[in-house]
């Protein structure tokens, strides 16, 4: 299914919804990682250049748009995929995000956790990074 192991980085406040992504992406044969505001969350795309990043919007620190920003200025951590998963639901926010480069805006009220990690995998067989 996965050649090597895909390291997944979520950042997210939310320690009960990390937890959860944890354990599914985890029985998905993912390795995963988290980060629990915005700046800690770009050191750790730093360090660990993971395979794709789920990025929520509101976040203490620095902003989800923020993260973007700053990883589309950041020639190291370009390519990697974001993929926004937040509960900002508006077509500006959902635009906004799209054009700061998240390859995709997922509304978490609107989608399972199966659903995240099908979009995840997804996402990563168009980079290339799944069989």
């Amino acid at each position: 299914m996965i050649e090597e192991k895909s390291k997944i980085l979520m950042i997210e406040e939310d320690g009960f919804l990390r937890k959860i992504y944890r354990n599914k992406f985890s029985r998905a044969g993912f390795d995963f990682s988290e980060a629990t505001n915005g700046e800690e969350g770009l050191n750790k795309i730093m360090a660990e250049k993971p395979s794709l990043v789920l990025l929520d919007l509101i976040l203490p620190k620095k902003s989800g748009f923020e993260v973007l920003a700053e990883i589309q200025n950041t020639k190291e951590i370009r390519s990697i995929p974001v993929i926004i998963l937040s509960n900002l639901a508006q077509e500006i926010d959902i635009q906004r995000g799209l054009s700061l480069g998240a390859k995709d805006y997922l509304i978490k009220p609107e989608v399972s956790l199966s659903e995240v990690v099908d979009r995840t995998k997804e996402c990563l067989a168009k980079i290339g990074m799944t069989k």
